[in-house]
C-alpha cells in the first residue's frame, strides 16, 4: 500500500495546570464493547530537518489508516503512539473514511505541527465489527479559532472579564451583531492570543492597553469553553497553528496548472520574505498562459506544491517538486498581504 514520509516528533507541551505526565487520554470501560478503548490525542511539533516519527500504511489484512514503523526510541514511542494504532482524526479532520493518499497529503500540508486522533487496533477492529460510527467517539469540533475583529464606531464590540488578581485568565462577552459577534469569535470563549502573542501573562490593565495599541484591527485567537476544556484535560497547548482560519479575511488559493506549449508561463524566484526568512515567490506572469488563467498573480509566495508543503526546502528542491508532474502542478499560495498577516500571528 502507499506509505507516508516518515515523521518524528520532537516535543510535547503540557500544561503545567494539569497534572498529568500522558499526553494520551487513558483507556476506559465500555460496557458494550468489553473494555473498548478510547480514541487518544497527540500534538506533534518538529522542526524543517525533521520526520513525525512513524510512517502511515494502508494494508489489506487491516481496516483504516495504520501507524507503523516506530522509530526506536523516538519520541513518538516514547509518548504512546502504538504500532498498529489506527489514525481517526488530523487536525480535527475525521480521514477514516478518506483514500489513503489523501490523508497522507493532509499530514505532509501541516507542515511542523499536527494534532492526531488515534485508536488502538483491537478496539478499532470491535467498533468496526459492533458496526460503530467511530465519528461519534470524536468531539465535533476541537479546533481554537483566529478572528479578524475590526471596530466599528461602537468599538470592537466585545468586553473582558478575569478573577480578581488572576493573570492570563479572560474570558469574552461578545456583542450580539457586532464587530467580534461577525468576525466569528464565540460568546463566552476564552483569549488565548492577542495580535500572535500570548496573553497568560498579562493583566488586565495590561491586556485593556495592548487592545487600545491594536488601532482598528485586532486580531484573536480564542476558544470556546468546550474546546478550552478538550485540550486542558488532555495536557494539550492550544497554539494558533492548530485554528480555524476560516473566517479570517485573507485566504490560501489553490492553483492547479496544466502546462500549454509555451509552458505554464511563470518564473519562480527565492527571495527574503518581508517577515523573515528566505520564501519561493512567483514573477513574470505571462499573459493569457496558464499560470495567468489559473489566478496567478505576480508576488504570490508559494505554500506548497501538489498537497506537500515546501517549508524548508530550498530553490532548486521546490523546482524539482514543480517538474514532479511533466504537464500539470497544482500550487497553494498567498498574495503578500496574506502571507505578512499569517507571520505576524
Amino acid at each position: 500500500g502507499l506509505e507516508g514520509d516518515k515523521m518524528s516528533i520532537i516535543k510535547f507541551e503540557f500544561n503545567p495546570k494539569v497534572g498529568i505526565d500522558n499526553p494520551a487520554l487513558t483507556l476506559t470501560e465500555d460496557t458494550d464493547g468489553e473494555g473498548m478503548g478510547e480514541p487518544r490525542f497527540y500534538l506533534l511539533t518538529k522542526d524543517n530537518t525533521e520526520t513525525f516519527g512513524f510512517c502511515l500504511h494502508e494494508e489489506l489484512s487491516c481496516q483504516g489508516h495504520v501507524i507503523r514503523q516506530l522509530e526506536l526510541g523516538g519520541v513518538a514511542q516514547r509518548r504512546g503512539l502504538q504500532d498498529g494504532d489506527r489514525l481517526l482524526q488530523v487536525n480535527g479532520h475525521f480521514v477514516d473514511h478518506m483514500d489513503h493518499f489523501r490523508v497522507v497529503q493532509k499530514i505532509k500540508a501541516s507542515g511542523n505541527q499536527v494534532l492526531l486522533a488515534v485508536l488502538d487496533g483491537d478496539s478499532y477492529e470491535a467498533a468496526k465489527s459492533l458496526g460503530r460510527d467511530l465519528s461519534q467517539m470524536l468531539p465535533d469540533d476541537i479546533r481554537p479559532r483566529l478572528c479578524h475583529v475590526t471596530r466599528d464606531k461602537g468599538g470592537f464590540g466585545f468586553s473582558v472579564s478575569c478573577p480578581e488578581g488572576i493573570k492570563g485568565t479572560f474570558q469574552l462577552s461578545v456583542l450580539q451583531d457586532g464587530p467580534a459577534d461577525r468576525a466569528g469569535v464565540p460568546p463566552g470563549s476564552w483569549l488565548l492570543e492577542l495580535n500572535g502573542d500570548s496573553v497568560k501573562s498579562y493583566s488586565h490593565t495590561q491586556l485593556t492597553k495592548k487592545l487600545k495599541q491594536s488601532g482598528n484591527k485586532v486580531t484573536l485567537l480564542v476558544a470556546s469553553s468546550a474546546v478550552e476544556e478538550f485540550y486542558r484535560l488532555r495536557g494539550l497547548r492550544v497554539t494558533a497553528a492548530l485554528a480555524d482560519t476560516s473566517r479570517l479575511p485573507f485566504k490560501v488559493r489553490e492553483l492547479r496548472l496544466v502546462k500549454g506549449p509555451a509552458g505554464y508561463g511563470f518564473l519562480l524566484k527565492e527571495d527574503d520574505c518581508r517577515s523573515g526568512g528566505v520564501g519561493q515567490f512567483l514573477w513574470d506572469v505571462d499573459v493569457g498562459l496558464p499560470a495567468e488563467q489559473a489566478g496567478m498573480k505576480e508576488g504570490d509566495r508559494v505554500l506548497a506544491v501538489n498537497g506537500e508543503s515546501i517549508e524548508g526546502l530550498d530553490h532548486e528542491q521546490t523546482v524539482q517538486r514543480i517538474r514532479a508532474h511533466e504537464d500539470q502542478v497544482t500550487l497553494l499560495v498567498i498574495d503578500p498581504a496574506g502571507d505578512e498577516f499569517y507571520h505576524s500571528v
